[in-house]
């Protein structure tokens, strides 16, 4: 890997004092500075690994966005004006003890009183809406494309063919992860009764010295689950009994071609019925954790002494349940797009994404609606290692790298919190196109229903990162428009003139410029000086 030109640490974080108030020069990129400022090269702490989003590249070698750097230099004490951002997700749990006194409420509508008190056309929206109703589970929308039996669509081979593989994959996936579970439970169980003890440790485990070649093979395999960076068996478990429900998921129903999820009672493909679903913005059942997770990045209460700090403050999360456990409908995620504009939000949140998009264009009409209207839509690159300018992907707000409908809609790609060739996540989407900035999306920390907290990565996880930003500048200085907020997040940004691993493919290493439009990975301290400098 190329190494950076030098630069010491004092040039890195110097400050700039002006006669309006102390500012700092936006950072040179913190360079792979080895004589001056060594890499991280041990494991993250316990602490670090549910912060590392918003630690700082110059004095942690950790490329998170200076969230923290940015409170204690600039933010401070400063009142802010209080910023809505919409959250397009499978819903939120709004009681959360995290999030419950930053969830957006509707002062125009009373609660629960069947009357839709502001006209809006939708009935006790108290703190947003929810368009799945009861609904859950979703087939993916090629699987859709198959249940149709219509032979003559332009894209019916193509997801026949891509069902038969994906439909292969899983069903492998599967058997390997029950396999892999047993052989991990067995040996768990194992070395449990050798040592006497359930909470046994990795040194405990090391110290083992025996003959027993079945108890030399439950070692072998506990030591291999440690080395995979576990804090615990348990953990790593966890970690395979939730995949195997996912792969379930996907089988059962996201793969399962007599399935129909659409239980709201609307036609997907009738633009003309717009108010359907109910108020009720909260998850349908635990696991359904995705949208609180998000909120949380955005807006986690901060500094309260729980779980985790969210990047913003100043911030109301408006709930909109849209995106369900399969593949969002196009009608859902237009109709939640312009909900969001209508009803006062600045800033929409889009963790979701698909390859085939029978109505994108209703989609990109509620882009270009919320970018005429000065609300900024930060968007998640999504999680396959591909090159969207060969692949698109919905939601978009160009198709085939044309032009683009809306000035304000950032697409996110995703890092992983160890700085240099590795610094792109393995599963991150990307393109010199389509892909505008990255942040930190592998392993973020953050809420989950009933007052709970877990460890979540994809771009899902980047794009509130973002969000987070851009409310910490639209509240800091709310004359910003929309558009220069974007403006400001791509080039204040810490550029990486590096070559990187793509896809996590040790061959296809690239110039980092050459697979994100602003060459660069968003810094909410550099994001905030820019910022009080265009405002003025």
């Amino acid at each position: 890997m190329k190494t950076f030109e030098k630069l010491t640490l004092s040039a890195l974080t110097a400050l700039l004092i002006s006669g309006c108030g102390s500012t700092g020069d936006i950072l040179s990129t913190p360079v792979e500075n080895i004589d001056n400022t060594p890499l991280k090269i041990s494991n993250l702490t316990k602490a670090e690994k549910h912060n590392w989003g918003h630690l700082d590249l110059a004095n942690d070698t950790i490329p998170g966005m200076g969230v923290d750097k940015a409170y204690n230099d600039i933010i401070k004490h400063k009142k802010g004006k209080t910023v809505i951002v919409a959250v397009i997700d499978s819903g939120i749990d709004i009681d959360h003890e995290d999030l419950d006194d930053v969830i957006w409420t509707n002062k125009k509508e009373k609660p629960n009183n069947g009357i839709d008190d502001d006209k809006n056309g939708y009935i006790d929206d108290v703190h947003g809406w929810n368009f799945l109703g009861d609904g859950y589970n979703e087939q993916l929308e090629f699987v859709r494309i198959l249940a149709s039996k219509d032979t003559n669509h332009p894209d019916y081979a193509k997801a026949k063919a891509e069902y038969d593989e994906e439909y292969q994959k899983y069903t492998s996936y599967k058997t390997n992860y029950e396999q892999t579970l047993q052989q991990v439970t067995t040996a768990d169980n194992g070395i449990a009764k050798h040592l006497g003890k359930t909470n046994y440790t990795k040194k405990e485990v090391n110290a083992i010295k025996t003959e027993d070649q079945t108890l030399q093979q439950y070692a072998s395999i506990i030591k291999y689950v440690y080395s995979l960076d576990m804090e615990s068996v348990a953990e790593f478990k966890k970690e395979l009994n939730d995949g195997l429900e996912s792969i379930t998921d996907r089988l059962n129903y996201n793969l399962n071609i007599t399935f129909n999820g659409r239980v709201n009672g609307d036609d997907p493909n009738d633009m003309s019925t717009k108010f359907y679903g109910n108020g009720n913005v909260k998850p349908v059942k635990k696991s359904e954790s995705h949208g609180t997770h998000v909120a949380g990045i955005i807006a986690a209460e901060r500094n309260n002494g729980k779980g985790a700090n969210g990047v913003a403050n100043h911030v109301k999360i408006m709930s909109i349940r849209a995106v369900p456990n399969g593949d969002e409908y196009d009608k859902d995620i237009a109709l939640a797009i312009r909900y969001a504009v209508d009803n006062g939000a600045s800033i929409i949140n889009g963790s979701f994404g698909k390859y085939y998009s029978p109505h994108s264009d209703w989609v990109r009409d509620a882009i270009a609606y919320a970018g005429k209207n000065d609300v900024l839509f930060i968007n998640a690159a999504g999680n396959e290692s591909t090159n969207l300018d060969t692949k698109n992907v919905f939601p978009n707000d160009a198709i085939n790298n044309g032009e683009e409908v809306s000035n304000t809609f950032i697409t996110v790609g995703a890092l992983a919190p160890k700085y240099g060739s590795n610094m792109v996540a393995d599963f991150s989407n990307y393109g010199k196109i389509n892909v505008d900035v990255f942040a930190p999306g592998a392993d973020i920390y953050s809420t989950t229903p009933e007052n709970e907290y877990d460890t979540k990565g994809g771009t899902s996880m980047a794009a509130p990162g973002v969000a987070g930003v851009a409310a910490l500048i639209r509240s800091q200085y709310p004359n910003l428009k929309a558009a220069q907020v974007k403006q400001i997040i791509m080039d204040s940004g810490l550029a990486i003139p590096s070559k990187v691993v793509v896809g996590g493919d040790t061959s296809n290493v690239k110039p980092f410029k050459d697979i994100v439009k602003s060459a660069k990975i968003v810094n909410a301290y550099n994001a905030l000086i820019m910022a009080a400098k265009m405002s003025k």
